[in-house]
């Protein structure tokens, strides 16, 4: 990858709905050639997908959460079994180094709501919850 590549990859996270004309013309490339180091990245897994950033408060979920999880045993199995079952408030799962054994980040409508995750929750794994604030 060349310094041309790292900017049109720069520029596709900030707008991947850009035309290729725009991006040729941000990184100095006509737009066709742009077009084709961009397929090029894409076939080399350097791009994965296009995706969009979604505002999960305005869709009603407000409530935003990370937990750090504790597994009591060596079988995260339960635990990984019951949050494939969450997606609606799941965000990301991140299996951790450190103090804890996953990195759960969540949305949930009401604070009612995440209480009764957090109660079905802990029928697998302790956990330690922080809100986010802002």
């Amino acid at each position: 990858m060349d310094h041309v590549d790292l900017r049109i990859v720069e520029e596709l996270s900030q707008n991947g709905r850009i035309t290729m004309k725009e991006l040729g013309e941000r990184v100095h490339l006509t737009g066709q050639a742009a077009a084709a180091r961009v397929l090029k990245l894409e076939d080399r897994g350097v791009i994965k997908r296009y995706t969009v950033d979604v505002d999960r408060e305005q869709l009603g979920y407000p409530v935003h959460a990370f937990l750090n999880i504790w597994t009591g045993g060596l079988s995260h199995q339960p635990y990984l079994t019951f949050i494939a079952t969450q997606d609606e408030y799941v965000i990301r799962n991140h299996k951790i180094s450190g103090e804890s054994c996953y990195l759960l980040e969540c949305r949930f409508p009401s604070n009612k709501v995440l209480d009764g995750f957090l109660i079905d929750l802990n029928r697998y794994v302790n956990y330690k919850l922080s809100i986010v604030v802002s």
